[in-house]
């Protein structure tokens, strides 16, 4: 061995100069932590006693247990509050769980979603509720309304619009069909993969939502195109049938591929990479207003020349921001469609509560969904 290489092992042997003077100082910050811990955990549960002490009220008064507007303030002030360097998401992130766990000791809310445990829905739903609430996977969203219109869940999670796909069809028609208030919304980024037990080159069939399959629709044209796609009632059903079926692969989220012991064959396959998925909340309660705010409307119209023209004019004329008008077939009389709207703006605010009650003469049928807190997109 060398001079040179002798002297460089000699030097990583003993220790820095730097490294040996900061030890006192990591000792000290160390206690530093400790102590902030024990203050920190103190506080946490010092704060819980007092939502605790709140959930007693609601029970008393019969209040639901989330409260979107307030969700929203305590997030606002976090935020307002917080000077770094830990970055918003991770504090809202820690908040998220300290306000799960404060839910469940005012009274564990059970919440409703399209599951199973994997999908996207489930994804949202704990974004939203964090880790302490109970999770009651629905085999479709006709179950997820049905858990709550019948007290079975507090509330439930669906997708009702995707960025790539526009409108989730069997959310709106469920919509048409239940009084359930829409209470909250949640965007979450969405990437699809390919996933699947075979090699790629064995693959004749292909299992996904149809609203995943829109959201694909460019790559599988030029990577499948003659490969069958056949719809599933969620990603994790999808990922369930091709784990059983050789020349099968599925389109789903890589937590549907961990359950299923499938292989991700090609990540983020979806044609929009800033693919984004809208969620809500729906539950039997209204939420009170916040300063920002959005309405979802439902309602149909006479088939006339300028009816629909005529149903918007209420909104135009106090300025109010519509963000998305779609529609769907009412399934009750041919050519006979429902109209769903989102809008700026809460029902209780003078201008909007004014345009939809002018709106209310002018058609045949109109259903507030909801007005509930606008989320960061």
């Amino acid at each position: 061995m060398g001079p040179r290489k002798k002297a460089r092992r000699k030097a990583k042997a003993q220790p820095s100069a730097p490294a040996v003077a900061a030890a006192p100082e990591l000792v000290e910050l160390r206690r530093r932590i400790d102590g902030l811990d024990a203050e920190i955990v103190r506080l946490i549960n010092e704060r819980a006693k007092c939502a605790g002490r709140i959930g007693e009220l609601k029970r008393a008064q019969g209040a639901p247990v989330f409260v979107p507007a307030r969700e929203k303030a305590v997030y606002d002030r976090v935020q307002a509050l917080n000077k770094g360097p830990l970055p918003a998401e991770a504090m809202k992130a820690i908040y998220r769980e300290i306000m799960s766990g404060s839910l469940a000791l005012e009274r564990c809310p059970r919440v409703a979603y399209l599951g199973p445990d994997g999908t996207f829905s489930h994804k949202a739903a704990r974004g939203k509720f964090g880790s302490s609430v109970e999770y009651h996977p629905a085999s479709s969203f006709r179950d997820v309304f049905l858990a709550v219109s019948r007290g079975h869940a507090d509330y439930g999670v669906i997708p009702v619009e995707n960025s790539t796909d526009g409108g989730v069809n069997p959310a709106m028609d469920c919509f048409m069909e239940t009084r359930l208030k829409i209470c909250s919304e949640i965007f979450i980024p969405v990437h699809q993969n390919l996933l699947s037990r075979s090699a790629r080159g064995a693959i004749r069939t292909i299992y996904s939502r149809p609203e995943v399959f829109g959201q694909c629709r460019q790559w599988l044209g030029a990577n499948f195109p003659e490969a069958a796609l056949q719809d599933s009632a969620s990603t994790m059903a999808a990922a369930e049938r091709a784990a059983r079926e050789p020349g099968a692969a599925a389109i789903g989220p890589d937590t549907a591929a961990e359950a299923c012991g499938l292989a991700i064959l090609e990540e983020a396959i979806e044609d929009n990479p800033e693919n984004v998925t809208r969620f809500v909340v729906i539950s039997r309660d209204a939420a009170e207003p916040t300063g920002r705010d959005k309405t979802s409307l439902m309602f149909s119209i006479s088939d006339a020349p300028g009816a629909l023209l005529g149903m918007l004019s209420p909104f135009s004329k106090r300025r109010i921001n519509l963000t998305r008008i779609e529609s769907r077939p009412s399934k009750k009389k041919a050519w006979d469609y429902y109209f769903f709207v989102d809008l700026e703006g809460h029902i209780k605010t003078p201008a909007v509560e004014a345009a939809i009650k002018e709106l209310s003469g002018r058609c045949r049928h109109l259903a507030v969904l909801g007005s509930y807190p606008a989320a960061e997109v």
